[in-house]
């Protein structure tokens, strides 16, 4: 299932429970690759909303499949 570019409420709702699961993990790596590399560069001064493009991107992605399967109860595994 590719996942757009711009994730907006209309497309999280084409979703089945499974899908977003899916969806979550995937954009979870991906934020989590972001700001990994963000913290190695900032240190003690990384705030993600002050990050580059690319992060932000990346966590508002994330956050609102996140948010959508937290709404829905779904399980979503939080590994680090």
């Amino acid at each position: 299932m590719p996942i757009p570019d711009r994730v907006n409420a209309d497309w999280i709702a084409t979703l089945g429970d499974d899908q977003l699961i899916d969806a979550e993990a995937r954009l979870r790596a991906v934020f989590l690759t972001q700001e990994t590399l963000e913290k190695q560069r900032r240190g003690a001064r990384y705030a993600v909303l002050e990050g580059p493009e690319v992060l932000v991107t990346a966590w508002h992605r994330w956050v609102m499949v996140s948010n959508e399967a937290r709404t829905r109860r779904l399980l979503v595994h939080q590994v680090r």
